[in-house]
């Protein structure tokens, strides 16, 4: 394995690097930058690109040791459950995108355990805590999704790296686009959200949401007592 990071922002080969971290340049990772550019929205496709380019970052000064394919497809995938082709509605959007994320890496013959940790990155990724108790790949899908969307560990990255990856992936207006997209992303399926952290957003942005009541839930079970 691999941190993915060059020396004084070089490049090795024909990869693009972007603040020192090189983008995987393997047929999978090539693959799947497609999927997902054909896929998802920009706004999306630059997040998850920040998300990647963050993660490396985080796991650089952390002195972690990661797979950046694994990473990268974690990434990469990790909001597809927002798109219009891999969304459903009887289960949380993360669980989407790590379900096709497993499915794309057991077609290009990735072995069950590594495809499942990229499944668990995905399916955890706004699970505040745990993930970053788990396998490096885990904890830098959420690394970098903390920084991009809540700027958690902003400052654990360099200004100048913060710059870069910008620069290569912009961020025009996102918190607010990103917030539309969570929204219409989950409004159809507003179970899902009993529990975490999308129940915030429905509840700021969808009339008439009431939120899931955990202790209700116990109070109403078929328990007798």
């Amino acid at each position: 394995m691999t941190t993915g990071i060059t020396g004084s922002g070089g490049t090795s080969g024909t990869s693009e690097t972007v603040a020192g971290v090189r983008i995987p340049d393997t047929a999978l990772a090539r693959e799947a930058t497609e999927l997902v550019r054909d896929t998802a929205s920009p706004l999306l496709f630059d997040h998850s690109r920040r998300v990647f380019l963050f993660g490396a970052l985080r796991g650089a000064e952390q002195g972690l040791e990661f797979d950046p394919e694994l990473l990268y497809v974690g990434a990469m995938f990790h909001d597809l459950g927002l798109t219009r082709r891999f969304a459903r509605t009887d289960q949380r959007f993360e669980i989407d995108g790590a379900d096709e994320a497993r499915r794309f890496l057991a077609s290009h013959g990735i072995a069950e355990e590594p495809a499942q940790r990229v499944w668990t990155a995905i399916a955890l990724h706004t699970t505040p805590e745990i993930p970053l108790h788990m396998a490096p790949e885990i904890a830098l899908v959420t690394r970098g999704v903390e920084l991009d969307v809540l700027g958690l560990g902003y400052h654990a990255v360099t200004a100048e790296q913060r710059a870069a990856v910008t620069a290569a992936h912009p961020r025009p207006d996102f918190k607010n686009r990103i917030l539309t997209a969570f929204t219409e992303g989950i409004r159809n399926r507003p179970g899902t959200t009993f529990g975490n952290v999308k129940a915030d957003v429905l509840a700021h942005f969808v009339p008439g949401f009431e939120r899931g009541d955990f202790v209700e839930v116990i109070r109403g079970s078929d328990w007798p007592e």
